[in-house]
């Protein structure tokens, strides 16, 4: 039986560069757009001769890209070797294949004897493994306006559900190059190689997500998702070369939240794997280890939107940039501890903002609900002509205090990127925050992450989204469609979804 499940993209809303370093916190949303991983068995029964193999079957496949890669594992060392006849260099995908190690090792060391039987079975059937991402990791700007198609949600929503990509790797002659995938920065790797591990280990019964309550996942203390949030951690780590802070991987395993990275040092172990020490060597260490992340439930107060946007300006390198930002720290090391000091203050300023308003709105609804309805309707310099009372007022100067503690966080954020000599919020970016800022029923704006030319976001108050993408689309920005969700990992098998993930599969020919 199939086991289908799903993580969500993220949006670094605060806490951009900061929360590399420890004690440094980010807000971070889960939203809508999710990775599904299909796991499984790749043969009906298990070969009278099996129990004397060395290596069982794999195979990968990705319709989006229309790929279908083949492996070998050792079933000794988990080792994957490639045997596809195409090329091996553009077939490969190292998310996936960490995640299949480390899961199988985590399964390893955590079953009892008897269900370590079971996982060799398993195993000896081979895995069959599918991965989709939802078009919103995608960018699909270049293709609506090759096609002269205006630059509206709606034709974004009009695409066929998981839309190949392998159109972005089509030159102006017509001939086909190495596929160059431009992506809207969502974090498709960490999601991805989330749900790859979430189904894996539900598959070799590790762990049970169809017990947990997706309202639940931040309220208890959940041994089936941490296990899955190490593994996804340590093999999304191991495939990109470097330990990150995590906040990607830890929104797509729990969802939105409040996030404090954890301790490098819990994963030397599985940099020491890359060098030759055997996988199931260190696993033990990694499952062990002192993973001292902090994570805290976050959301909007009510009636609140997430917006995203696509200027089309151009991609930027997040590595460079981190390089770039890690080199003025060493050269100016004064000047950059009291510009991460305000930051850091602002973006807890901003916390406190919002929780100002959950709690506003929960102690007077009626009042909380009038005021963010009429602000919707009106530009900020007119909101506080919308209160007629004390309760009314207190609503108003929370979201004016969130709207003045986010200018100063983009200010800040573009004097790191001046003194660092990097585009964080490029004048273009600039031009276009204010713009969106100055719209009725902005609450704020900024740009996500590591900043650069890639997206736009921001928070509308009520039902004024409407307006806002008119206005977006007449400064030539791509409305995404993409909305907080809070919810993270899940399982997806008896969603009506994972139906439409089926037939979508079915409808792709792999070549």
């Amino acid at each position: 039986m199939a086991v289908v499940a799903s993580a969500p993209g993220k949006v670094l809303m605060t806490g951009g560069y900061l929360i590399l370093e420890r004690p440094n916190a980010g807000l971070v949303l889960s939203t809508n757009a999710r990775f599904y991983a299909i796991v499984k068995p790749l043969h009906e029964e298990v070969a009278p001769d099996s129990w004397a193999w060395a290596w069982t079957d794999v195979k990968l496949t990705s319709p989006q890209l229309s790929r279908e890669t083949m492996y070998k594992m050792s079933l000794k060392d988990l080792m994957l070797q490639c045997v596809s006849s195409s090329d091996l260099s553009e077939s490969r995908n190292p998310f996936v294949e960490q995640a299949v190690q480390y899961s199988i090792a985590a399964a390893r060391a955590t079953l009892d004897e008897t269900n370590n039987d079971f996982l060799h079975k398993k195993l000896l059937l081979g895995l069959d493994i599918t991965i989709l991402g939802c078009n919103d990791f995608y960018s699909y700007r270049n293709y609506i306006e090759a096609r002269g198609l205006p630059l509206t949600p709606d034709v974004l929503a009009a695409l066929p559900p998981f839309t190949s990509i392998t159109f972005n790797s089509e030159e102006s002659n017509g001939e086909n190059c190495k596929p160059e995938v431009a992506k809207t920065g969502l974090g498709s790797s960490a999601a991805m190689t989330t749900s790859v591990v979430a189904a894996l280990l539900h598959y070799f019964g590790v762990v049970n997500l169809s017990s947990l309550d997706k309202d639940l996942h931040q309220e208890k203390d959940s041994v089936d998702l941490d296990l899955v949030h190490i593994i996804a951690q340590s093999a999304h780590c191991i495939a990109q070369g470097k330990v990150g802070s995590g906040f990607d991987v830890s929104s797509a395993v729990y969802g939105s939240q409040r996030y404090v990275r954890f301790s490098q040092e819990v994963l030397s172990s599985a940099q020491v794997a890359i060098e030759g020490l055997p996988i199931q060597e260190v696993i033990h260490d990694i499952l062990k280890g002192n993973w001292d992340h902090e994570r805290t439930k976050f959301s909007f107060p009510p009636l609140m939107n997430l917006l995203l946007g696509e200027p089309g300006a151009g991609g930027s390198s997040t590595p460079s940039m981190v390089g770039a930002v890690k080199k003025w720290q060493k050269s100016d090391p004064e000047k950059s501890l009291e510009t991460w000091r305000k930051l850091s203050e602002a973006n807890l300023a901003l916390e406190t903002q919002f929780k100002i308003l959950s709690k506003l709105a929960e102690e007077n609804w009626d009042a909380y609900k009038s005021v963010i309805i009429s602000c919707s309707m009106h530009r900020s310099e007119k909101w506080m002509e919308q209160a007629s009372r004390p309760d009314q007022e207190a609503v108003v100067n929370a979201l004016l205090g969130a709207r003045d503690t986010m200018l100063k966080i983009r200010s800040n954020m573009r004097q790191m990127g001046e003194a660092a000599g990097i585009p964080i919020e490029p004048p273009s970016q600039t031009q276009l925050l204010d713009a969106t800022m100055n719209m009725e029923g902005v609450l704020l704006a900024g740009v996500p992450g590591a900043g650069g030319f890639d997206a736009i976001f921001a928070v509308s108050l009520g039902n004024s989204t409407g307006d806002i993408t008119k206005a977006w689309t007449s400064l030539n920005v791509l409305q995404m469609l993409v909305r907080e969700d809070p919810h993270g990992v899940r399982l997806e098998s008896d969603n009506p979804q994972a139906r439409q993930i089926t037939s979508a599969i079915s409808s792709v020919r792999i070549e």
